[in-house]
C-alpha cells in the first residue's frame, strides 16, 4: 500500500466508528525514545522516519507534528504521503492537543491506540479535550492495514554480573523497596526499559541502539516478577534471577497481572514511562501514587564500578576516534568519500576495540548544508562526497560492554570561511565554559544551559536543542531525569552524573557545528558558602584548533584547551601505533 493508500484506509475506519480525528505518538507500551520495528508507526504511516513527532489524522486533514530539527527530513520525506508537516514550536509540546480543539466540533470523538500514550499525555487528552465535551476512546487502527507487520524481536537477552555493575540485583531491588516504604507503595509497576535493563542486570538486542529487552515487572516487599519473553532468558539465567528473589513470566501475562492487582493495594507508576492503557486495567478502588520511578534516579547516579568502566570505554572509543580522523586526513581528496562511507569507516575502527558491541545511535555524518540539520543521518538518497574543504560534523556514539558513549566533532576540512572560523570558535567557547564550570550544590540543568549558551548570546546567536542529556551505563544513550537545557526541570545536578556538553550553531543551507564531551559531576571545594561541583571531562579525543579565532577566546579558555588536548595525547598515545601517535602529537599541539 502507498501512504495515502494506508492514509485513506485509516479514514474508512474512522468513519465507520464516528472518530473525528485519530492520534498516533512515536511510542510503544514502555514509552520509549527508540522503537522496536513493531511499534515504529509513524514510519508505516506516513514515511516519516525521525525519533520525534505525532501524526493527526482527521477526515480533511492528516499532518506531522515535529519539533525544528526534522523539518527539512519531514519536508522531504512526506512528500506526496498525504501528510503535511506542521511546525512544533517547542520540542516535545503536545501543540496538536489545541488545534485538535479549536478545529473539532462540540461532543466529537478523537481515538489513539492507548498503549502508545503514556499516563501523563492521557490525563491530558482527558483534561483539555474535556472543555469541549470531546470524549476519547481506545483504537488501533494501523494493524488491521499493517501487512506482514514486524514480529516482535527473538534476540537473547543476557545478565551482566555483578562485577560489571558494581551492585546486585537484590541490592537494587531493597534501594526501590525503602523508597515505596517511604512513600506508602505496596506495588510499583515498571515498564521503561533503561529502567527494567538496570534494576534486572539485564541487557539485550530488542532495539536498535539500545541494550534493552522488552519486558515489564511489579515488584512488591516480598516479591519482583518480570514479564519477559520466556526464550529470552536461559534456565541458568532465570535460576540466577530466582536466587535474587525475582521470578520470570510471559512477556504478555502482564495485562492479566495488572487486572488481577488486589483492589486495596497502592501502586506506584511513573506518569511518564507507563501506558495509558495500562492505568485502565488496575480496579477503580486502586489507589495511584504518581511519581518517578525510584530506579530512574539511583541509576543516574553511576557507582565507582560504573565510572572506573565508563573512563575505560572512553579510551577505547578515543583511540578508534583518533584513527578516523587520521583516516580522514589522509584519504580526503585522494579518494571518494562520502557522508555514509565516512560513518562505515568510523564504525570499522570502533569495532575493532575489544568489548565493542555496537553503535548507540545512528551516526550524524554531515558534510556542509547537511550540518545545519541537527539530527540528519544520511541515506542513499542524501548521501553527498565530503570534499577537502568547508565543515563535517560527525556526531556518533558506541556501547561498550564497559559503557556508553557519545561525541561530537567537527572537522575542518580546509578553505574554511571567516564565518566558518568565528562560528566554529564561538561553540568551542561555550563548550569549553560548560566543561569548566563549578557550580553549587542544587544547580539545576537549566542554569548550566544558560551559561553554556552565554558565549552565543553574546554575538546575537543561539541553537534550538538542549545542550545536554544523561547517559546511561552500557544503556540509552538519552538518560534522564537530569537535561541541560531552557526548561525549568527541577532536578539538581548530582555527584556521579554523566552528561553531555554539546552546544552549537546551525546556518541552513551553509553548515551546522557541535562540539560534544560528556562529563561526570565530580567534588571540587567545599566551604561555608555550599558545597561546589565541577565536571570531569570524560570523553577522551582531539579537538581540532585548525580555524580557532583565538582572539576570540578568553585567557581562562586557551588554557583550558590546550590542558584537554594535551591530556588527550597524554591518555591515548600509549595505545596507538607510532604513525598515529606523529598524527595526534600534530592534533593535540597547544595555541
Amino acid at each position: 500500500m502507498t501512504y495515502p493508500e494506508k492514509l485513506a484506509a485509516i479514514r474508512l475506519q474512522m468513519k465507520a466508528d464516528n472518530v473525528s480525528a485519530y492520534i498516533i505518538p512515536s511510542a510503544d507500551p514502555h514509552i520509549s525514545e527508540y522503537l522496536p520495528n513493531h511499534y515504529r508507526c509513524i514510519p508505516f504511516a506516513s514515511g516519516f522516519t525521525g525519533s520525534a513527532g505525532t501524526l493527526v489524522i482527521t477526515h480533511d486533514f492528516a499532518g506531522l507534528w515535529t519539533d525544528f530539527r526534522y523539518f527539512e527530513q519531514a519536508t522531504e520525506q512526506l512528500e506526496n504521503s498525504g501528510f503535511e508537516l506542521v511546525k512544533q514550536k517547542m520540542q516535545h509540546a503536545p501543540e496538536y492537543i489545541q488545534w485538535l480543539i479549536e478545529k473539532l466540533p462540540v461532543e466529537s470523538t478523537v481515538a489513539s491506540n492507548e498503549k502508545l500514550v503514556s499516563i501523563l499525555l492521557g490525563e491530558l487528552f482527558t483534561q483539555q479535550f474535556s472543555v469541549k465535551g470531546i470524549s476519547l476512546v481506545d483504537k488501533d487502527y494501523l494493524d488491521p492495514i499493517w501487512n506482514n507487520r514486524p514480529e516482535f524481536p527473538t534476540e537473547k537477552a543476557y545478565l551482566i554480573a555483578d562485577e560489571f555493575t558494581g551492585q546486585s540485583v537484590s541490592s537494587k531491588l531493597a534501594q526501590i523497596r525503602q523508597t515505596m516504604r517511604k512513600i506508602g507503595a505496596s506495588i510499583h509497576l515498571v515498564s521503561s526499559l533503561d529502567d527494567m535493563a538496570w534494576i534486572f542486570n539485564m541487557r539485550g538486542k530488542d532495539v536498535s541502539y539500545n541494550p534493552v529487552v522488552l519486558s515489564f515487572a511489579l515488584i512488591d516487599q516480598q516479591h519482583a516478577k518480570i514479564f519477559v519473553a520466556e526464550s529470552k532468558l536461559s534456565n541458568q539465567e532465570k535460576t540466577s534471577l530466582l536466587k535474587s528473589g525475582v521470578e520470570v513470566f510471559p512477556y504478555h501475562e502482564i495485562e492479566g497481572a495488572l487486572a488481577n492487582i488486589h483492589k486495596n493495594s497502592t501502586i506506584l507508576l511513573d506518569p511518564k514511562r507507563n501506558c495509558f492503557a495500562y492505568l485502565k486495567l488496575l480496579h477503580p478502588s486502586v489507589r495511584i501514587i504518581k511519581e518517578t520511578n525510584p530506579s530512574t534516579n539511583f541509576k543516574t547516579i553511576k557507582n565507582e564500578t560504573e565510572l572506573s568502566n565508563t573512563r575505560h570505554a572512553m579510551l577505547k572509543d578515543g583511540v578508534a576516534i583518533t584513527q578516523f580522523l587520521k583516516w580522514l586526513s589522509e584519504n580526503i581528496g585522494r579518494v571518494l568519500i562520502t557522508e555514509l562511507s565516512a560513518a562505515a569507516e568510523l564504525r570499522k575502527f570502533r569495532a575493532a576495540q575489544l568489548g565493542f558491541i555496537g553503535d548507540s545511535f545512528t551516526t550524524i555524518s554531515a558534510y556542509k548544508a547537511h550540518g545545519a540539520l541537527p539530527h540528519y543521518g544520511p541515506t542513499q538518497e542524501s548521501n553527498i562526497e565530503v570534499k577537502s574543504e568547508g565543515l563535517f560534523l560527525v556526531d556518533s556514539g558506541g556501547q561498550y560492554f564497559y559503557g556508553t558513549t557519545d561525541i561530537t566533532r567537527t572537522i575542518p576540512l580546509g578553505n574554511n570561511t571567516e564565518q566558518e572560523s568565528t562560528d566554529y570558535t564561538l561553540v568551542l567557547k561555550g563548550m569549553i565554559d560548560g566543561c569548566k564550570m563549578r557550580f553549587p550544590n542544587g544547580t539545576c540543568g537549566y542554569q548550566i544551559d544558560a551559561i553554556t549558551r552565554k558565549p552565543l548570546w553574546d554575538y546575537a546567536l543561539n541553537y534550538g536543542h538542549g545542550t545536554g542529556h544523561g547517559v546511561g551505563y552500557l544503556l540509552n544513550v538519552h538518560e534522564g531525569p537530569q537535561v541541560f537545557n531552557p526548561t525549568p526541570t527541577a532536578v539538581a545536578i548530582e555527584l556521579g552524573m554523566i552528561t553531555s556538553i554539546e552546544p552549537g550553531i546551525y546556518r541552513p543551507g551553509k553548515h551546522g557545528i557541535r562540539i560534544e564531551n560528556l562529563v561526570n559531576t565530580i567534588a571540587d571545594v567545599s566551604n561555608e558558602f555550599n558545597e561546589f561541583y565541577a565536571f570531569e571531562c570524560l570523553t577522551v579525543a582531539p579537538i581540532s584548533t585548525k580555524i580557532v579565532k583565538k582572539e576570540l577566546l578568553e585567557a581562562a579558555q586557551i588554557t583550558w584547551l590546550n590542558d584537554y588536548n594535551a591530556l588527550v595525547f597524554k591518555k591515548l598515545s600509549p595505545l596507538l601505533s607510532q604513525d598515529e601517535v606523529d598524527f595526534l602529537k600534530e592534533e593535540t599541539k597547544a595555541i
